[in-house]
């Protein structure tokens, strides 16, 4: 199992079908009001809010909920002002970990994430501190059951994609570009009628640390805490768990 791809696909899976919609629909909210004031209201000019606009649609939020999150984010309808703040910092088994959080209050945040950290064995580092072990890339996934291996592997290089895996122990295939590339890769994939299982730009880890029996579940409840945080938005780890651990923490 790669690290990234399995988690990838329980985050998709997570996100629509959590029964918690309205944090989930609060989190979508904070990414649509940033992307808008960022790079303005239009889906067709800024990617990441086309992004955030796809995952309000995915999980069904009310279109009435995303026009009002544009407009407070070009200044249209007053409302509460967001910051985007990252964190880097440790957690059990040595592994890395990226949370990236939008929050109305930095300083509440802050104490907030360093508990979830320090009640789950892991702990706060200053800013860069992991940050190099990661690279920003565009991430897309595809069914094994839904492509060809030597078909995708030739139209993802020659629509421009950086890599494409096969990961044995997966049921995905990978393709990862630059992420200037992504959207052209992207759009090309889809105009082939390639099924996307995610299509996301990422940090994905440049090596993973592998994690036993001792420390998985350990790991997990890391994982599912920070990301159970209304201000956090996204969480970039480096662990890999095996199947075979994994199925073992399911029974």
């Amino acid at each position: 199992m790669g690290g990234h791809s399995h988690w990838a696909g329980i985050k998709h899976k997570k996100a629509i079908t959590d029964a918690k919609k309205g944090k989930v629909y609060t989190k979508i909210i904070k990414e649509i009001t940033i992307a808008a004031r960022i790079a303005g209201g239009k889906p067709e000019e800024n990617p990441r809010l086309r992004k955030a606009m796809e995952d309000g649609k995915a999980c069904n939020m009310p279109l009435d909920n995303v026009k009002r999150a544009i407009m407070r984010g070009t200044g249209q309808e007053p409302g509460v002002i967001y910051e985007e703040i990252t964190y880097e910092g440790y957690g059990p088994g040595g592994i890395a970990i990226i949370i990236n959080v939008t929050t109305d209050n930095k300083n509440r945040a802050a104490s907030e994430i360093r508990k979830i950290l320090d009640t789950h064995g892991g702990n706060m580092g200053s800013a860069g501190c992991v940050g190099w072990m990661f690279e920003q890339k565009g991430y897309i996934a595809v069914k094994k059951s839904d492509a060809r291996e030597d078909e995708l592997m030739s139209l993802a290089l020659e629509i421009g994609a950086d890599d494409f895996r096969s990961p044995a122990e997966s049921g995905e295939y990978e393709i990862i570009t630059s992420p200037q590339d992504f959207e052209s890769v992207k759009a090309k994939l889809e105009e082939k009628k390639v099924p996307l299982v995610s299509a996301e730009v990422t940090m994905l880890p440049k090596n993973e640390v592998d994690i036993g029996e001792d420390k998985a579940e350990q790991v997990l409840n890391l994982v599912d805490s920070l990301e159970d945080h209304e201000d956090v938005q996204t969480v970039f780890s480096n662990f890999n768990i095996p199947d075979s651990v994994l199925q073992k923490l399911d029974k």
